[in-house]
């Protein structure tokens, strides 16, 4: 990520490589309050909902809010995940950032927040923002100060198809590791592809390191290492081992390297249009199924991550996060009015409803339909562990060579013992 200090020829090439020209950078907030002269205030709202129901819902709640705030207009910039975190790079060298942008919390709004860049909201979301999920809420919590807001929180977990599970003749989803690459070996015995895999996008890839790390080192271990500095544990070494035996069984579909996320013929296409068995993605993995292909309806199903025989980790320890929102600081007082209107019970329910999000706000709970999405709040809520996204619980160079190393073994270009000590190197150079 930029350093706010970054000379203008600098911020420049980064901005180019960002594919972010200063035109689009000169809208993005300042110091002022975004007052016109007829007293409409403009705020800018960053985040990454690109695929539908979503996309739309999200449109229509900032048009609710324009309703009910007659002098507030809010202008939507929506952008997909990745040309998301590269077009914020050039922004945070920029030393300007949206009024309102979306956030995973972790070291990357820590980074954000070092640099002077993100409102303290401490203060100016009581009473309303204490009443969130606390869990939902832990991401954004920095030296007990809160920089962000969430509407989402949720885990990774396996995301099947019952149809092709039978198929293959597996009874019940895997809760071992050694169960699960026997459920692999048995779908492609049937020549059904066992995973779906977004190999050209890295971070679906992390997923898997980070999860085997969980289970043989346990949930506690991977923050202890980002502390000490050192990821080059024997058990770290043994996630890097139990991947690369994943792969040798070459599970995912033709193409996987060169394959995005939430495209036509992507990972979640191929699962959307049973295509492949599974993919490990997170609590949204239905409606991006559905958007980018047919969805499977029924036939989905959902199962945590297996634990791994002899680990030191738990079934129960879960890897995930949520989505929240952060303000730029010096943020105009009707961002905050949009935050809590985006925060309370009858807009959580709506999403609840329409988008699938695993509520934060306690009353919408009961919103609640979708069978699986029940299955993902219960593990949550019997977690006896938790883990933010490797690539934004750490900063940002050691999260993006997490993200590097592991698409590297995943590749073929990487052992297990060279991913934990580049990735040793990365937290070690990190100031």
């Amino acid at each position: 990520m930029g350093d706010p200090a970054l000379s203008r020829r600098g911020f420049l090439a980064a901005s180019a490589a960002a594919g972010l020209g200063v035109t689009a950078l000169s809208g993005c907030g300042d110091d002022s309050d975004g007052g016109s002269s007829d007293g409409t205030t403009t705020i800018e709202w960053w985040n990454i909902t690109t695929t539908q129901p979503a996309k739309n819902v999200w449109a229509s709640l900032a048009k609710k809010f324009e309703a009910q705030n007659p002098k507030v207009k809010i202008k939507i910039v929506q952008l997909e995940n990745d040309a998301y975190k590269s077009k914020m790079t050039a922004l945070i060298a920029s030393g300007k950032l949206p009024d309102i942008f979306h956030t995973w919390g972790g070291g990357v709004l820590k980074q954000q927040v070092d640099a002077g860049l993100v409102e303290d909201l401490t203060d100016r979301t009581k009473p309303w923002g204490d009443s969130l999920l606390s869990v939902a809420k832990e991401p954004y919590l920095l030296d007990d100060k809160v920089y962000g807001i969430p509407f989402d929180i949720g885990m990774i977990g396996f995301w099947y198809n019952k149809a092709l599970f039978k198929q293959a003749g597996i009874s019940e989803p895997p809760a071992t590791w050694g169960a699960f690459l026997e459920a692999v070996s048995k779908l492609k015995s049937k020549n059904i592809t066992p995973i779906a895999l977004a190999g050209k996008e890295k971070w679906p890839g992390m997923y898997y390191w980070a999860y085997l790390a969980m289970r043989t080192a346990g949930a506690e271990a991977l923050a202890k290492a980002y502390d000490d500095k050192d990821f080059t544990g024997t058990e770290f070494v043994q996630a890097g081992a139990h991947l690369k035996t994943l792969v040798d069984l070459q599970p995912f579909q033709k193409g996987f390297l060169n394959a995005a996320y939430s495209t036509p013929t992507g990972q979640a296409a191929a699962v959307g249009n049973s295509k492949a068995a599974m993919e490990l993605m997170g609590q949204w993995a239905p409606v991006v199924q559905a958007d980018s292909g047919k969805g499977l309806g029924d036939d989905l199903g959902f199962f945590p991550f297996p634990a791994v025989e002899g680990g030191k980790g738990a079934i129960t320890e879960v890897f995930g996060g949520g989505g929240g929102h952060a303000l730029r600081r010096g943020a105009p007082q009707a961002a905050v009015d949009f935050l809590k209107f985006f925060a309370s019970e009858a807009t959580d329910v709506e999403l609840v409803k329409k988008t699938g999000v695993i509520p934060v706000v306690p009353g919408a709970e009961s919103a609640l339909t979708d069978p699986n999405i029940k299955l993902v709040q219960a593990q949550l809520k019997g977690a006896t562990g938790f883990q933010l996204y490797l690539d934004q619980a750490y900063a940002p160079a050691v999260g993006q060579e997490v993200n590097d190393s592991v698409a590297a073994l995943i590749a073929g270009s990487k052992s297990p013992e060279q991913v934990a000590q580049s990735i040793t190197q990365a937290a070690k150079e990190e100031q």
